[in-house]
């Protein structure tokens, strides 16, 4: 049987300190030079995922912003991106007027991707966001004089970063719409909530299943411990939460390991791929 591994990063593959352990790396990649199709889907953006998870040889498309991006991590590129349609972010850019304090779209020109946002006052989380990465000199934030330059070219996602009073009356007002994704959750690692919605069909399910068929492969097992894995535990043939993960997560996965400080995705796979057991 031909089984196909996604783990998601943040709070599953991660640890706390935002990496991946040495020992995660070195299994992994000991599995997948034996052939185990193993990959990632993740919220982050490709190159924030690839900061992380460089030294990890996957040979099968990465998943990245929520299942709205398929990259190849030997290449270090990009491969499949989706964008929202012109009317669509119209309607959005209305939805959304809190963007200009606290949000971001990711465009791309000539095939790389910028975060445009908007100068002036900021929400304390979403500044906080911007000082990072000015510190890290990460030349894709850019900063734009107003909305209309914000919502221009090919767009692949929206991203606000606020506490969640303030985003919840965003969420209400573009969650359940058939033209676009939403997904409205806590940071893994620190109190700020984010809104992050994505072109139509962009859904870590939906990326997963591709790969699935693609692949030919005849099992799906996923690993996660957030809201934004749930779609994806839907459509596995097995959902494997990390004992960490939010409530909801955990009562919804058909089985728990260890936590993500433990190597528990790691370790769980090696057993079962090498040692021939799920216990």
């Amino acid at each position: 049987m031909r089984t196909l591994y996604v783990t998601d990063l943040d709070g599953t593959l991660m640890k706390n300190d935002m990496t991946v352990s040495d020992d995660s790396v070195r299994i992994l990649n000991q599995l997948i030079d034996r052939g185990v199709l193993i990959t990632y889907a993740t919220a982050r953006s490709f190159h924030s995922a690839y900061e992380i998870t460089k030294d990890i040889r996957f040979k099968i498309p990465v998943i990245t912003r929520n299942g709205t991006t398929l990259a190849d991590q030997i290449s270090a590129k990009e491969k499949e991106t989706a964008f929202f349609a012109a009317d669509i972010l119209k309607e959005l850019k209305g939805l959304l007027p809190v963007i200009s304090i606290c949000g971001f779209t990711s465009v791309y020109i000539d095939g790389e991707m910028y975060k445009m946002y908007q100068g002036g006052e900021k929400s304390k989380e979403f500044q906080g966001y911007i000082d990072y990465y000015q510190s890290i000199g990460d030349k894709r934030m850019r900063m734009v004089n107003d909305a209309e330059k914000q919502f221009e070219g090919n767009i692949s996602y929206i991203t606000l970063i606020s506490s969640r009073e303030e985003l919840l009356p965003y969420y209400e007002a573009v969650k359940g719409s058939d033209k676009w994704e939403t997904v409205f959750q806590k940071d893994t690692y620190r109190d700020e909530f984010w809104l992050e919605i994505c072109p139509k069909d962009s859904t870590k399910a939906k990326a997963v299943i591709k790969l699935k068929e693609r692949l030919g492969c005849d099992r799906l097992v996923v690993f996660g411990d957030s809201v934004n894995d749930l779609s994806m535990f839907e459509v596995a043939d097995e959902a494997i939460s990390v004992s960490n993960a939010r409530p909801e997560t955990l009562s919804s996965a058909d089985r728990i390991i260890g936590s993500n400080e433990e190597d528990a995705v790691a370790n769980y796979i090696q057993r079962v791929e090498i040692g021939g057991s799920e216990d």
